[in-house]
């Protein structure tokens, strides 16, 4: 089948030929960034110029890329590395034919961390890590240290690199797609807060999935500190199987560990070989909800590595407000609660949301599945909602999953099931948006669906 490309093509005569496939965020930054750097780019992009923003064409005109659009032609082989974007496609055509000619493929983040000397803190999971990682950065910034927040939290790291002082501490939200394709990534500080079935469309098994979440200890040493939940399942029965490095290792649990931190108590504590040290009431925590206790500290032993007193850790953690699309307290009205949880794109983002208010529950579920077993939210379902409010792809599947255990609705979009929602609502409800699903049945991303449900609730009159 022929496909049709079109091109914008600059002169250029570096040393260095790279070529990124995938014109999203990180592949632009990735393209700029090795354009500044002197090297020559080739962009290419299987999507049609005519999808493509009008912001990402001026970025490409602007620094000269020579690109093409509309799908991969062989001009993306003739170079000495291959960088992708993440999410691209592991078995798409170009990067198999890749593969057979040798050619290197790295990931946007292993590219951009082979540029500096930076201290690199770094945090992957399945859950959990958007939060963790602004946790770290609030922490830093608390401290008076210079950090910045850089990966999957939003802001590709190409972007930092030729800005970065050398005592900049860099703090990375890591995903699986971008430990996927590196070599060298080496963070002084890992930390993998849990691992539960995703992207396994992307990986296509659970066993590569995990693999994948331990590269993130791949290249670290004995001076290095990785940092792992104790108390989850699969990373206790892999640690062995997958773990090739050899970092110390320190553990977060909400009980006690042999070394790390844990609960102990209504306190957090810091544990070292029997001896116990008192951080702070876990009541004290800005964010509630286990899950956030899991992330409050792996964040405090990311920040003791780093000598940052526990004072400042204490008092970053009472005053860290809640990230973007992740239990967010949009408006009260009434007395209900709209929280906005939109960042919950699989079921164990969800399992820990349900678990997180005392107050009954109006769950807003539904959008993409990926294979969402359902059954593993039926206890706090039971328990802690009241009412169901199905959207999407799956509303039948949540509909027909729930239906005998509680009252469920069916929802046209996302207007619809906040006024119905709202409709059913008593005084002290909490009308919570957690989908367990991905977005992109209906919205572009998460954050996306998010700012709609927001835009929907403020309206309310």
């Amino acid at each position: 089948m022929c496909i049709f490309v079109e091109r914008l093509s600059y002169i250029s005569g570096e040393s260095m030929k790279y070529s990124i496939i995938g014109a999203a965020k990180s592949g632009i930054a990735a393209s700029v960034l090795a354009k500044q750097l002197g090297h020559s780019v080739f962009l290419s992009e299987s999507k049609n110029k005519a999808d493509i923003s009008a912001e990402t064409i001026n970025k490409i005109k602007q620094s000269r890329i020579d690109c093409e659009f509309g799908g991969n032609t062989n001009k993306a082989l003739e170079v000495d590395c291959i960088i992708v974007s993440p999410g691209v496609p592991r078995h798409i055509p170009i990067l198999i034919e890749a593969e057979k000619l040798k050619i290197p493929i790295i990931s946007e983040m292993e590219f951009a961390c082979q540029q500096i000397e930076n201290p690199i803190i770094a945090i992957t999971g399945t859950n959990g890590k958007t939060t963790t990682t602004s946790l770290i950065e609030h922490i830093f910034k608390f401290a008076g240290r210079k950090v910045i927040a850089a990966g999957n939290i939003g802001i590709p790291l190409s972007e930092y690199v030729n800005n970065l002082d050398a005592d900049t501490i860099v703090v990375v939200e890591i995903s699986s797609f971008q430990l996927d394709r590196i070599e060298k990534f080496h963070p002084q500080v890992a930390i993998i807060m849990n691992v539960t079935p995703d992207h396994l469309s992307y990986h296509g098994t659970m066993e590569n999935y995990v693999e994948t979440k331990w590269k993130i200890a791949s290249n670290q040493n004995q001076n290095n500190l990785l940092i792992l939940n104790y108390d989850d399942v699969t990373l206790s029965e892999t640690k062995e199987k997958f773990l090739r490095g050899t970092p110390s290792i320190a553990y977060f649990s909400e009980n006690s560990v042999p070394m790390g931190i844990g609960l102990k108590q209504d306190d957090i504590i810091f544990l070292q070989q029997h001896n116990e040290e008192v951080l702070m009431a876990k009541q004290d925590l800005a964010l509630p909800g286990i899950h956030n206790t899991y992330n409050s500290m792996a964040a405090a032993l990311a920040a003791r590595y780093f000598d940052i007193p526990n004072d400042n850790i204490r008092e970053s953690l009472k005053t860290f407000k809640a990230v973007e699309h992740r239990l967010e307290l949009v408006r009260t009205i009434g007395g209900v609660a709209f929280v906005n949880d939109s960042k919950a794109t699989n079921i164990n983002s969800t399992w820990y949301a349900l678990q997180s208010y005392k107050q009954p529950i109006i769950w807003i579920a539904g959008g993409r599945g990926d294979n969402n077993n359902y059954s593993l939210l039926d206890g706090f379902v039971s328990k802690n909602v009241s009412h169901i409010i199905a959207i999407g792809e799956e509303k039948e599947a949540i509909f027909n999953h729930y239906c005998t255990m509680k009252p469920c609705i069916f929802a046209e979009d996302m207007e619809d099931a906040v006024i119905k929602a709202y409709e059913v609502a008593e005084k002290q409800n909490v009308i919570l948006l957690s989908p367990a699903c991905k977005s992109f049945d209906m919205y572009d991303s998460y954050g996306h669906r998010g700012n709609i449900f927001k835009k929907i609730v403020t309206g309310l009159k």
